[in-house]
């Protein structure tokens, strides 16, 4: 076997010329379920990515200085990024193949491989398919030098990228020669190239010549994607790698963030720079051209990365290591504008060692809000005018302990904003966070305002709503939206409290009662009401007998009319018989009559029980009762849920459904807690000939069609157990107003009359009975 590189793939010629040709993706190497591509000729001549010499057939292309160190450990997502394959092919190998490797670590849902092994197995298996070159340097990468060297090594290639873009025809004749020559002088022409945009970069330390041949892939990917976008993908995977080293700010807010700081900041700052995500907003907003962004981050590793990452877009870039507020990278240093997103309740961010640091000229910040002191650590950079915005926690705005120092911003002018953001614009956030806006004041003048803002229910237009609202605050425009944003008096603000939330200081907005509002919603109340008529059928008071015997569904089960399943979980240590990468039906997407929402092996189901349409589920544990006739998709039956497989000759699926989640069966249901619970063997169905039962299945698929979605679902759950006493009616004989006591509470009936009647809808109040007529039936109550 012999490896070649070329472009941003890697190609695979077998050299033994009868190995017959591979498998399609059925279970084998290919593209989840559609055909691999088509084998290359096997006597089609390859030239090698370092030299562009032909390489000779039979002679194996490798390269003794570039070998892998030390065996890693691949997932499933790896291994199918190495095959260039989804999920759904890997799982398929694992069982179709008997010499795919072994796991030897993770678990049993979450398997680890050799990456040795499986490159090994996919060398073996590719008979001449193209796979991702990028992926396979990526693991080389890995594999070649110990864990705790990988950033440096992604840092270094980082600068040599950086001398790429930016003295690509001084490559190009430097790699003509050996490697003794090139390793000579690459690293003082990095360095040479780098100092412009990194002002100072450290010293490289794995431009070597053991390096050179992985330096040659790297610079021919390069040529392929663009430098940039060659070291952003070798970012990422280290990122994703050790994902509790770097936090970016979601790109939505940080671009925010840099339209707050205007059209034209020249140098801006972030002390807790991460993967320099606002930095790069920063820089991509400005109208003019930052002239040089300076960052800092407590991690060495991350604040190399961000340093080429900057420097390969453009912009001269001093990205230091360091503890901001302990070490300040640019003591003395102005900036126009300063961005940050600090670590918040940080409880050993200096308090004792920093007590009388000048930069606390607002007040000491109190030992447990180490977020004002990035406040002031902001402010103290700034020159006159120059502008910060912070994404701050809420708690921040209003802690009895930070009141002095709040005070002290308002009185003085530094702070000019605050600005609330939606829940969830932040991942990972419980609570919804803030951006403060704060000015170094050009002159000794204090402002009248603060500008309050709360875009908390714009989820979507959230970023335009905080900028129309601080440009017009800054240009002197009167700023009064109810409910939005307010120019709030600093004098209402420096009460005992000093509450700098939002949401406090705004006017709830006026209920809108505007004829097009009132008359829009008197006609959607119309169709509403035609709707529910349709869905109401009309019956007869009285046919057949007067009482027809129900019989359980074990009943059934032992006569063969139909069969029972259940799915097991996967317990610790026990292997699991589905594939990654299935869909499975959950009870919620059931109740919510929905498409299957979740895949394997996120839910780890013990049995591979394929649901086919027809068959009728039912959730154990569930908000209502529920049931479902399951249509095409063929997922993989989830927990909590019975699946009934009734045969179509004698029991039609859909009557099945409709009693299974009928009046008749609520005594089956016990309440426990909020949810009800039930044991699918206990139901029952009436015996009726499989003509009539279709009858009924008809009206219960007319039933269950409608939109789930529709605002006025709720009403049609309203009038659920109507369309059961209609079913019942028809089959037994016993008067409306007898089914009506029996099925719905008096709690359920008040709260159905509630809900109708804040919708402008009323129906005839039902007859009275004594509930100890029917004392063996019980409600359930449905959750809103």
């Amino acid at each position: 076997m012999r490896t070649l590189y070329g472009g941003d793939k890697l190609r695979y010629v077998p050299i033994d010329t009868d190995t017959a040709p591979e498998e399609s993706a059925n279970g084998t190497i290919g593209h989840g379920e559609t055909d691999m591509k088509e084998p290359m000729d096997k006597d089609v001549q390859m030239t090698a990515a370092d030299n562009g010499e032909p390489v000779d057939k039979g002679v194996q292309a490798t390269d003794t200085e570039d070998q892998v160190d030390r065996d890693v450990q691949v997932t499933a997502a790896d291994i199918a990024r190495l095959g260039d394959v989804g999920r759904a092919a890997v799982s398929n190998w694992r069982r179709r193949h008997d010499d795919f490797p072994h796991p030897v670590g993770g678990t049993a849902t979450s398997p680890a491989f050799s990456l040795g092994e499986i490159k090994e197995w996919l060398l073996g298996h590719s008979e001449g398919r193209v796979l991702p070159a990028r992926e396979w340097l990526w693991q080389d990468l890995r594999a070649g030098v110990p864990e705790e060297d990988l950033a440096d090594l992604i840092a270094d290639l980082g600068a040599f990228l950086v001398y790429l873009d930016r003295e690509g025809d001084d490559w190009a004749a430097l790699s003509a020669a050996d490697d003794a020559a090139v390793a000579a002088v690459l690293p003082e022409r990095v360095l040479a190239a780098c100092a412009a945009p990194m002002r100072n970069p450290p010293p490289t330390k794995c431009l070597i010549r053991g390096r050179l041949p992985l330096l040659r892939r790297v610079a021919t990917l390069a040529a392929e994607d663009g430098a940039g976008k060659t070291f952003a993908f070798l970012r990422e995977r280290y990122f994703e790698l050790h994902t509790k080293r770097m936090y970016a700010t979601p790109e939505p807010v940080a671009r925010l963030m840099a339209e707050l700081c205007g059209p034209s900041p020249e140098v801006v700052l972030d002390p807790a720079c991460g993967s320099g995500a606002l930095l790069k907003a920063l820089r991509d907003h400005s109208d003019r051209g930052v002239r040089l962004l300076l960052g800092q981050d407590a991690d060495e590793a991350t604040a190399r990365l961000t340093a080429a990452h900057l420097a390969l877009h453009a912009a001269t870039v001093r990205v230091s290591f360091g503890d901001s507020l302990r070490q300040d990278a640019f003591p003395g240093t102005l900036v126009d504008a300063v961005v940050c997103n600090p670590p918040f309740n940080d409880r050993a961010w200096g308090y004792e060692e920093l007590t009388a640091d000048p930069r606390w000229e607002y007040g000491l910040p109190p030992r447990m809000e180490s977020e004002l002191a990035w406040v002031q650590h902001a402010l103290s950079h700034l020159g006159p005018g120059g502008i910060a915005v912070m994404l701050m926690p809420p708690a921040v705005a209003n802690r009895r302990s930070g009141r002095r120092v709040r005070a002290q911003l308002i009185r003085r002018g530094a702070l000019r904003a605050v600005i609330t953001l939606p829940l969830g614009s932040i991942p990972n956030m419980a609570v919804a966070l803030t951006l403060w806006i704060l000015r170094r004041p050009a002159d000794s003048g204090t402002p009248g305002h603060v500008l309050m803002v709360d875009t908390s229910d714009r989820q979507e237009g959230f970023a335009r709503v905080a900028v129309d609202a601080w440009e017009r605050f800054e240009a002197g425009a009167d700023v009064d939206e109810p409910g939005v944003s307010r120019a709030v008096p600093a004098i209402d603000v420096l009460d005992d409290d000093i509450d700098l939330t939002p949401a406090r200081y705004l006017a709830p907005p006026p209920a809108d009662l505007s004829p097009e509002r009132v008359t829009g919603q008197r006609s959607r109340m119309a169709d509403l009401l035609r709707l529910v008529a349709e869905l109401v059928p009309a019956v007869e008071s009285s046919r057949g007998p007067k009482d027809l015997p129900m019989v359980p569904l074990a009943e059934l089960l032992r006569r063969g009319m139909l069969t029972i399943h259940h799915q097991s979980p996967v317990r610790p240590g026990e292997p699991s018989e589905v594939p990654d990468g299935l869909t499975v039906l959950t009870a919620e997407d059931v109740v919510d009559d929905t498409p299957p929402s979740a895949t394997t092996p996120d839910i780890a189901v013990q049995h591979e029980i394929i649901v086919r349409p027809g068959d009728v589920l039912v959730p154990n544990v569930t908000r209502r009762p529920a049931a479902r006739v399951a249509g095409e998709g063929a997922p993989v039956l989830g927990l909590r849920l019975s699946l009934l497989r009734p045969d179509p000759a004698l029991l039609d699926p859909h009557f099945v459904a409709g009693f299974l989640s009928g009046s008749v069966n609520l005594r089956n249901y016990a309440t426990v807690g909020s949810r009800a619970q039930m044991d699918v063997r206990r139901a029952e169905l009436p015996l009726l000939p499989i003509e009539e039962q279709r009858e009924y299945g008809t009206l219960n698929e007319k039933h269950t069609k409608s939109d789930p979605l529709n605002p006025h679902s709720r009403v049609l759950d309203a009038r659920q157990d109507h369309l059961d006493i209609g079913r019942l009616r028809a089959i037994s004989g016993t008067s409306s107003a007898a089914f009506q006591s029996a099925a719905v509470s008096r709690t359920n009936r008040r709260a159905e009359a509630t809900f109708l009647g804040s919708h402008g809808i009323h129906f005839p109040p039902m007859e009275k009975m004594p509930d100890s007529s029917y004392s063996g039936i019980r409600s359930v109550p449905h959750s809103p």
